[in-house]
């Protein structure tokens, strides 16, 4: 099946990655746009793996504050040079998490920052659930329910309030893709009139 430019310049526009991603993508899918947005989606995965261990150097502080002043978010979110940093399409990211952030309440930034003392807190709560279930599926059930919990909680793990098929992570893997370096939220606060 040939593919036509109209089908790479939707896909592109879709996902913002380059023109030649966007024809091989179309080109292994046999044209089918939705296979297409997985198949760049797995590979945003494997480009993000491989730029892991570069250094940033560059990156942006973002505001958002919500209507009403009761809610303000800041976020750092770095890249590796000034070049992606000054990139509109890159400080629109920077926006949007920060947003997300003012939305969703995250806690954490990645899972490995979960206390002990939050984790154990949640395992009291959680316990009550488990009493009555077979013995061997207790532990097994417990892990779920303590990564549902989290998974709320991280923000990496979140559901993008913009795009609920994709998380945080998710985003951050799709710019690493589309401009190239290593894309990373360093940190975030979140301040809230209660």
């Amino acid at each position: 099946m040939a593919i036509t430019t109209d089908q790479i310049k939707e896909l592109r526009e879709a996902t913002g990655v380059s023109v030649m991603q966007c024809k091989k993508a179309l080109e292994e899918s046999s044209g089918d746009m939705e296979k297409a947005k997985i198949v760049l989606q797995k590979q945003s995965k494997v480009a993000a793996s491989k730029k892991g261990d570069r250094s940033l150097g560059a990156g942006i502080v973002s505001s958002y504050i919500h209507a009403g002043g009761t809610v303000g978010v800041l976020v750092e979110l770095a890249c590796e040079t000034d070049f992606v940093s000054k990139n509109e399409e890159f400080q629109k990211i920077a926006y949007d998490i920060a947003m997300h952030i003012a939305a969703s309440a995250p806690e954490f930034l990645k899972r490995d920052e979960i206390t002990v003392e939050a984790e154990q807190k949640a395992k009291e709560v959680f316990v009550k659930d488990i009493e009555g279930k077979p013995v061997d599926l207790q532990d097994q059930i417990m892990k779920g329910k303590l990564d549902a919990y989290f998974n709320e909680k991280v923000l990496l793990n979140q559901k993008f309030i913009k795009d609920p098929e994709k998380t945080v992570g998710d985003i951050i893997e799709t710019a690493v893709q589309k401009f190239g370096e290593r894309v990373e939220i360093l940190r975030f606060s979140r301040f809230s009139v209660n």
